[in-house]
């Protein structure tokens, strides 16, 4: 399987549980609270400034969106914890996630962000909880992580990778979208889900 990062393009979006596709391919799935930065680091990651849209309103993002990237389907979560939506906003956004997961579909690798400046959230752990339950394999991104200096970056990679690792976390990867940290790393874990056969050799 190839990860074509310079061919990526916005496949499609689905606001409703039923119009969820058949999974044909591996997908790798981004999750986190609102405006933590997964469209940032989904645009970094494929060198695009405008793939993925960022919104400066956190919870935005109401959809599942695919992007094709080479053989396999990036996912980009709807974002979960920001307050300001309705309650049966909240119920469709957990109806379609709960959807998602529970469609048999290819997880090869789900990359749980939290913003490096801050503890994880209840719900950031009942995430974490939730793969850990399901057997998805997942990685954390550390989001974020230009903002703070050596030390603090150094205690929060240390404190999440104590959190997580009861999870089964495969790694804790401190990211930029801004200057490009840790993206090469988390090219790697993607591969390496992706291509397992290849790890091994």
């Amino acid at each position: 399987m190839t990860v074509n990062y310079n061919k990526a393009e916005f496949w499609a979006a689905f606001g409703v549980s039923g119009q969820l596709p058949e999974c044909d391919r591996p997908e790798i799935i981004f999750s986190g609270r609102s405006n933590v930065g997964k469209s940032s680091l989904i645009n970094k990651l494929c060198n695009r400034k405008s793939l993925a849209r960022v919104s400066a309103t956190p919870g935005k993002t109401a959809t599942v969106n695919f992007y094709r990237v080479g053989d396999v389907h990036f996912v980009d979560l709807p974002g979960y914890g920001y307050a300001k939506v309705s309650a049966s906003e909240r119920q469709r956004w957990d109806e379609l996630i709960n959807r998602y997961f529970e469609t048999g579909r290819d997880y090869t690798l789900l990359v749980q962000l939290v913003d490096s400046r801050r503890e994880p959230t209840g719900e950031d752990y009942q995430m974490m909880e939730y793969l850990a339950d399901r057997e998805i394999p997942f990685v954390v991104a550390l989001t974020k992580c230009d903002k703070l200096n050596k030390t603090e970056l150094a205690h929060q990679t240390d404190l999440l990778t104590r959190c997580c690792e009861q999870y089964g976390c495969g790694a804790v990867i401190p990211t930029s979208a801004e200057k490009g940290t840790g993206i090469e790393i988390l090219k790697q874990a993607i591969e390496q889900a992706v291509n397992p056969e290849e790890a091994l050799d």
